[in-house]
């Protein structure tokens, strides 16, 4: 069974769904949850395979399939339309929401995302399946922070990273789970036509020092989505709303506030 939780205003008439990347934990978003649950109500969860959603995940498991799980959940929390906000994986979920259930998505934040994978990102994810693969569980957690974080970011935090590490190898998914989110994720793709059927108001969210995800992924994000804005930033790595979390929720408030009177 998938874990989410509702917390902030409860009774709120507006809810703000938190999707992860490709940790798919719900605490990746707690630089946010002081600025959102101030005003919103906001779900927050952990997607299946991952943390405190245990699940074997099958073969071909696929982006449409955590969509599916999502709207599941949602539907037996009583939610029936929501701003959604995902992170890269978690912005593919909002992406396929926004295409096969218009009605329930009043808005949608995608930060360093894509609609097609970039040979830069694809030689990414090859290097982590490979220390995966060969080297192990803490070598794949101890490489993650170079993926996400700037190295000025990292001088400055490591002790925190350190702490981190230590808690996200206590806590590692089955090999397996990770492996089939990878090809998830590298699978995912939308063409120019079902991208122009999304109408829901889209904030892009890039960063120009993201190592992960080149930024021109969200600029051609920009060009296909017909109701979509980039905001681009200077730094804060493919996890800025960590490194950046003051500027990520100034964003992500005022795009929420703009588009309050939204109807799904």
């Amino acid at each position: 069974m998938m874990y989410l939780e509702v917390v902030g205003q409860l009774d709120a008439d507006q809810t703000v769904v938190l999707s992860s990347g490709l940790g798919g934990s719900a605490r990746f978003w707690e630089p946010q949850l002081s600025s959102l649950t101030e005003r919103y109500r906001v779900v927050l969860y952990d997607q299946l395979g991952t943390g405190r959603s245990p699940a074997e995940l099958p073969e071909g498991y696929a982006i449409t399939d955590m969509a599916d799980e999502l709207c599941t959940a949602l539907d037996n929390a009583g939610i029936d339309d929501f701003h959604f906000i995902g992170h890269a994986l978690g912005g593919h979920i909002g992406l396929t929401l926004a295409l096969q259930h218009p009605q329930r998505l009043r808005s949608l934040v995608v930060i360093n995302g894509w609609h097609r994978l970039s040979p830069h990102t694809q030689r990414c994810f090859s290097v982590r399946r490979n220390i995966l693969d060969k080297i192990g569980a803490a070598a794949y957690i101890e490489a993650q922070a170079l993926f996400l974080y700037p190295p000025t970011w990292i001088d400055q935090n490591a002790d925190q990273l350190a702490d981190e590490d230590a808690q996200m190898l206590n806590h590692f998914p089955p090999a397996d789970n990770l492996r089939r989110r990878l090809d998830a994720v590298q699978a995912f793709a939308m063409n120019d036509e079902q991208l122009a059927q999304i109408e829901a108001p889209t904030l892009l969210i890039a960063n120009r020092d993201d190592v992960l995800v080149p930024w021109t992924c969200s600029q051609q994000l920009e060009q296909r989505l017909p109701r979509a804005r980039l905001e681009l930033m200077e730094a804060g790595g493919h996890a800025s709303s960590v490194t950046q979390a003051e500027h990520t929720n100034a964003l992500l408030v005022e795009h929420l506030t703009r588009f309050q009177g939204a109807t799904a």
